[in-house]
């Protein structure tokens, strides 16, 4: 695996991520999408997440889509990683920044507006370095954040 600058050591353990130079820019392959990607410091996120849930928690790669459109009130969003479970319904939404990007409150009002339309149990919030993962409890309006994420049943 080639090191750049940019693609500095996560808050995950070392996956061995393809990365290819292509006309002086760099691409990691996505096992998901089965193709190779611009890498760019949240795309390195992105991907290093994904390997996360398959290798630590166990999600089968089939369940996992990456980086899709949504509509939300006539907009136009992409989310970031959605897991599904064996029903196809979605039991996980993650969002990825950049380890540049500090997580606020503006990034948990992204992902409670991506779950509106997803009505998933588990959230992930993650910059490489710091992670989130949170539990909805839907009959009390509730968002609980758990120590860690719950591996694929």
């Amino acid at each position: 695996m080639l090191k750049f600058a940019y693609m500095e050591k996560l808050n995950f353990k070392s996956y061995p991520l393809r990365i290819k130079n292509n006309e002086n820019k760099q691409y990691v392959f996505d096992e998901i999408r089965k193709k190779n990607v611009l890498l760019t410091p949240e795309e390195w996120v992105r991907q290093n997440c994904v390997q996360f849930l398959i290798h630590e928690k166990k999600y089968p790669k089939s369940l996992i889509s990456v980086e899709k459109k949504l509509s939300i009130n006539s907009l136009t969003k992409r989310y970031d990683i959605v897991v599904f479970n064996s029903n196809g319904i979605i039991v996980l939404v993650v969002e990825c920044k950049s380890p540049k990007v500090k997580i606020t409150q503006k990034t948990f009002d992204q992902i409670s507006s991506y779950n509106l339309a997803f009505k998933s149990r588990h959230l992930m919030i993650t910059n490489g370095l710091r992670h989130y993962f949170c539990e909805v409890d839907y009959v009390k309006n509730k968002l609980f954040f758990l120590n860690e994420l719950p591996n694929y049943k």
